[in-house]
């Protein structure tokens, strides 16, 4: 491979836009102001990758990663007191992707702000190191390809509208963060992740959004239907959660409960759609959506109870009974109002359907 000599100006301007403006803002302070040995020797680790690059000893992407290990090298005692911090209140398990086939998430109901954005900022830290260790050895391997659906953004739910204000105060180091109001999702998006549209419902009335690139790309599908407008955001909390995966296509049908039946029979060809795996049913008062919905379709469906109710349904009691009790074949029920770990049972659901997509 034959790197491509540009002049220096460009060089620094192209490094500028990879997130190293702090590192090179230094360089340059240390340029003019060295006093001491440590200083010029940093400034000279600086200017030898610099030099490389326009000589074409190295490529552009390596000098991305060596120019993040320098920037991680300096503030590793700083980063040393932070993880200290982190392990005194939380283990956190970056391998459950890989082991269990869906990622951990943050649930935030209980935990400060400033617990949930660290947690967060630690997540989003090992999966850019992990992304700029692919990008090394594609240096090697002109072959291998980043796949962006190997990676995920990271979730935090249950965050309610105090915590999201307390959360934007925060500093963030290792990605963006966006909040989805309806579900009460946090999104994590890491720096080193190549951007992916994330579609949310902000609007109730909007009842059929599909989820961000992944619809171009031949995926299962998963619809996610609820019995009214009041358990939309239990349901939004498993669309949200799906199509932060990037592994699957979401189709949201809401507000056909059984008061009106012909509502969701108006939905059947939705709901029979080739293309739909599985699909994920949320209902309240007498949750009896998720039973007519495994009686009109093959596919596995999953039933979520909402806590939406008069007094006898007792918190979402009642329509897990009765989900519990269905008479149809094939329907799952997870707990109440449990819309992410509904999400996290139909996407393994469809595993087989990834592995041929």
């Amino acid at each position: 491979m034959i790197a491509q000599v540009i002049p220096k100006s460009k060089l620094i301007a192209c490094l500028v836009n990879c997130r190293f403006m702090k590192t090179i803002t230094h360089c340059e302070r240390s340029l003019s102001t060295a006093t001491t040995n440590n200083i010029n020797k940093e400034t000279n680790t600086i200017q030898s990758i610099l030099q490389n690059v326009q000589n074409g000893k190295i490529h552009t992407m390596e000098a991305e990663a060596l120019l993040s290990n320098l920037s991680n090298d300096n503030s590793n005692n700083t980063n040393n007191s932070d993880k200290k911090v982190l392990e005194s209140y939380a283990n956190i398990d970056h391998d459950r992707a890989s082991r269990a086939g869906f990622p951990e998430a943050v649930f935030s109901q209980g935990k400060t702000p400033e617990q949930i954005v660290s947690i967060l900022d630690n997540m989003a830290e090992y999966i850019n190191t992990d992304i700029m260790n692919e990008k090394r050895m594609m240096m090697n391997d002109g072959d291998k390809i980043i796949k962006k659906m190997d990676y995920n953004s990271i979730l935090a739910t249950r965050c309610d509208s105090e915590s999201w204000e307390a959360i934007q105060k925060l500093p963030v180091n290792n990605g963006t963060l966006t909040y989805h109001s309806v579900s009460k999702i946090v999104t994590m998006h890491p720096s080193q992740l190549v951007s992916v549209s994330e579609s949310s419902i902000e609007d109730p009335t909007i009842l059929d959004v599909a989820g961000g690139d992944n619809n171009k790309i031949n995926y299962p599908k998963i619809i996610v239907a609820c019995a009214g407008t009041t358990d939309v955001p239990i349901a939004e909390e498993a669309a949200i959660t799906l199509q932060s995966s990037n592994r699957c296509q979401v189709e949201r049908v809401y507000d056909v409960g059984v008061a009106g039946l012909h509502r969701i029979l108006n939905a059947l060809p939705k709901l029979r759609d080739p293309d739909v795996k599985c699909i994920i049913v949320c209902a309240g008062m007498d949750g009896a959506l998720p039973s007519v919905v495994a009686g009109l379709v093959k596919v596995p469906v999953i039933a979520v109870p909402t806590s939406i109710g008069y007094g006898a349904c007792f918190g979402g009691v009642s329509a897990l009974l009765t989900m519990l009790n269905s008479c149809a074949p094939g329907v799952a029920v997870v707990n109440i109002d449990n819309g992410f770990g509904a999400a996290a049972l139909a996407f393994k659901c469809i595993q087989d359907h990834n592995k041929t997509a």
